[in-house]
């Protein structure tokens, strides 16, 4: 166990703070140093076997080091008293970010994959409604419209893919996995450009028809 300084007597306490308030860095490190016990046994109340005490201790020393920028030596209060309001503080800061990332979701997160062995993620889901429409609009749309919308809404990569997997204008259609042979490159790369490519022919489809 790491051993920690004696905490000050209340006149080494002021003696310290009037150093401080001064500009000496050693008192200040003094101060920091003999409020380090403080720090620990703060952090202890919030320790949890999956989370790092390590960084509970790095928090509250931030605390206590902001405690010894912002204290008021013309108060009569104990430095202790006020610096375990900012350690304190600081911990609980931590958490609640903690705890708010805890429930955040990130949409682009793989939560499975499709039957030809691509990723999926909830963005896929969220606009799978969407974008399936997109290969029967595909199909009933005039060729010509279609590839003007192709021609304009999508990058030269984009096109490329659509064309393959869709075998347009007047080839056969490919697999994911052909288009990533030809193009060299992965097929979960080639699941994405396409998701994102359909989204751009369907809004401008929509907009071709409204």
């Amino acid at each position: 166990m790491k051993a920690f300084r004696k905490p000050l007597t209340k006149e080494e306490e002021a003696l310290i703070l009037t150093k401080v308030r001064s500009g000496d860095s050693a008192a200040r490190s003094t101060l920091i140093e003999a409020n380090m016990r403080l720090v620990a046994h703060i952090s202890k109340k919030y320790s949890a076997p999956t989370r790092n005490s390590e960084d509970l201790i790095s928090m509250g020393t931030i605390g206590l080091i902001k405690a010894c920028n912002s204290f008021d030596y013309e108060k009569s209060n104990r430095f202790a008293t006020y610096a375990a309001r900012c350690i304190e503080n600081e911990i609980l800061m931590m958490l609640r970010r903690e705890k708010k990332c805890s429930r955040e979701i990130s949409i682009y997160e793989p939560i499975g994959t499709d039957k030809e062995g691509n990723e999926i993620n909830l963005m896929d889901v969220i606009m799978c409604n969407h974008v399936s429409t997109i290969e029967q609009m595909i199909e009933d749309f005039q060729l010509q419209n279609l590839e003007s919308c192709i021609e304009d809404s999508l990058s030269p990569k984009e096109k490329q893919i659509i064309h393959m997997r869709y075998g347009i204008p007047d080839k056969e259609p490919m697999t994911q996995k052909q288009v990533a042979e030809i193009m060299g490159i992965s097929r979960s790369y080639i699941s994405r450009i396409e998701k994102r490519a359909l989204k751009k022919l369907a809004r401008a489809l929509d907009n071709a028809t409204s």
